[in-house]
């Protein structure tokens, strides 16, 4: 099978990532000074071992989603009986130990993950796709050449980084992946004293001092899971705050092909609970439309996903959908 490029044209800003620079900049300062340290001194790292990983559906929330909040996921679709991939994943595995931790790579076994093969619309193997921030990207398809693959990874890489602020692990070379201690860096810190001010803002219905409150957080540490969560729930309390309901309503039903009013109506189902109601909301207007319109709802989805956690077994079914009518 010749290999096949695809287009990531489709991948944008996700609004919950701020000073994708900043974060940049100190990713590679921590990598240089681990790097520098050396041993023990670096082991605030992920072991190289760690970076290439077996997945299946039931850990694919948790292995590739989850991890594409904070690095890059290349996925490997793959089988025993397939010859070019006996070529291909090799050579992946490669790159990605000498890519040090700028993405991970995640095999997975076609045979035994048939509905994770059919929700990625694989046609055949080997095949090759990446999640970024919880956004799927065809890659290329077949055993393409290594300095295509390089390429279609650098732009990877440069994607992750200047549109999501993903800016890779760090490596430590010495930690086995099994020790206690191996974690992710800490962020700079502390910031409980921003984070309390945001929470007290929020008290007292100052939305738009919360909503700053959590940026100045996210200025320096973008992946704050805390801050991450509360900038999404005060933007979407002060989106709906000036709202008439009953208009909102009226126009959603009356224009089921207007993205400007499903997307409003999506907001006030989701403050009103209806969790459910407001994804299938956004997931049918992505549907129906096209350009500028299906582009907003879909970053509004991604939005409310934040609001409700990643961990929500409601946010992982609707991503699935959402990943079924874009691709």
């Amino acid at each position: 099978m010749q290999p096949r490029n695809m287009s990531m044209s489709g991948v944008v800003d996700l609004a919950a990532v701020k000073a994708a620079q900043e974060a940049k900049s100190k990713a590679e300062q921590a990598r240089a000074e681990a790097a520098r340290q050396g041993g023990p001194g670096a082991g605030a790292g992920v072991s190289p071992a760690s970076l290439v990983i077996d997945v299946d559906e039931a850990g694919f929330e948790r292995d590739v989603l989850q991890r594409s909040t904070e690095v890059p996921v290349v996925i490997d679709f793959w089988a025993e009986w397939c010859e070019p991939c006996k070529q291909l994943s090799p050579l992946l595995e490669r790159l990605t130990l000498e890519y040090n931790g700028r993405f991970l790579l995640a095999k997975i076994d076609v045979d035994a993950n048939q509905m994770l093969m059919q929700q990625f619309g694989v046609q055949g193997i080997p095949a090759v796709f990446a999640v970024v921030a919880g956004q799927a990207l065809p890659l290329f398809q077949g055993a393409a050449p290594e300095a295509q693959i390089r390429q279609t990874l650098d732009q990877l890489i440069q994607v992750g980084e200047e549109r999501f602020g993903l800016t890779g692990l760090v490596v430590d070379p010495g930690a086995t992946g099994d020790e206690p201690g191996v974690a992710p860096a800490v962020p700079a810190g502390p910031y409980d004293a921003l984070l309390e001010a945001a929470v007290q803002a929020l008290d007292a219905g100052d939305l738009g001092g919360a909503v700053q409150a959590y940026q100045n957080v996210l200025s320096d540490d973008p992946g704050n899971t805390e801050a991450k969560l509360g900038l999404a729930q005060a933007e979407l309390l002060r989106r709906v705050q000036d709202l008439d309901p009953a208009v909102v309503r009226k126009d959603a039903a009356e224009k089921p092909g207007d993205a400007a009013a499903q997307i409003a109506a999506a907001d006030l189902d989701l403050v009103g609970g209806h969790v459910e109601d407001a994804f299938g909301r956004l997931v049918e207007t992505v549907r129906r439309t096209a350009g500028d319109d299906r582009e907003a709802a879909r970053l509004r989805l991604l939005e409310l996903f934040e609001v409700v956690g990643a961990d929500d077994p409601r946010v992982t079914a609707y991503r699935t959908a959402l990943a079924r009518v874009l691709f």
